[in-house]
């Protein structure tokens, strides 16, 4: 079985990059508003600078409310129409959007493996294109992203599975403590035993709770 890494953890990252962008552009903007001498605004042009800095102002403001929308699964008619107004001026922003819709796109049901590999090399190939959100976005390019797409392949096994990580970094921490587990015959049979003790946990669990509710009576 190849090494499985959850759907979770990979987009979780993936999400946070994306916000630090969202972020960072947030200062940049805050960082153009103009400068305004004191009290109110008399002249033409000091009116002018007083409305252009309300605007920016505005807009981080609308950016720094709405941020959740550039990582949203799901977005509705209206969402859309509200990121394609924040975004105006600023294609970064629609980039961020269009590169989460691919990521999200890339853990699809209905894709085998292969498939999704070819999607994430095509959207690295689009992310390296873009030099001003392709440095924030490195966790794209990260191994860890093929190792959570390994679920396609299989209609049984579960897009995010903390047990199966577990599971994993227990051998990797067996094989680096105990010399005879590095072998592969012995690698199948720990994992052949932690399944088995994984199907009869439930059964397990049932059981210690019987115990409990006999032993409870028996005191009353």
């Amino acid at each position: 079985m190849p090494h499985q890494l959850c759907e979770f953890h990979a987009i979780k990252e993936l999400t946070k990059a994306v916000l630090r962008t969202v972020a960072r552009i947030r200062k940049e903007l805050a960082a153009t508003k103009p400068k305004l001498g004191r009290g109110r605004p008399s002249t033409v042009a000091a009116r002018k600078t007083a409305r252009r800095r309300t605007r920016i102002h505005q807009k981080v403001g609308e950016l720094f409310k709405h941020r959740h929308l550039f990582v949203r699964h799901d977005l509705t008619p209206t969402q859309r129409r509200t990121i394609q107004y924040i975004a105006r001026g600023r294609p970064e922003l629609r980039t961020l959007r269009d590169i989460m819709d691919e990521v999200y796109r890339l853990f699809d049901r209905r894709c085998r493996t292969d498939t999704a590999l070819e999607k994430l090399a095509k959207l690295r190939r689009r992310v390296r294109r873009f030099k001003k959100v392709g440095k924030t976005l490195q966790k794209l390019f990260s191994p860890n992203l093929e190792k959570s797409l390994t679920f396609l392949d299989d209609k049984l096994l579960p897009s995010t599975s903390n047990a199966v990580e577990r599971g994993y970094r227990r051998h990797r921490k067996m094989q680096k403590t105990v010399y005879r587990v590095r072998t592969q015959q012995n690698i199948n049979r720990r994992i052949a035993l932690d399944m088995q003790r994984e199907e009869r946990t439930q059964q397990r669990a049932k059981t210690t709770t019987t115990l409990h509710t006999a032993r409870l009576r028996k005191a009353a």
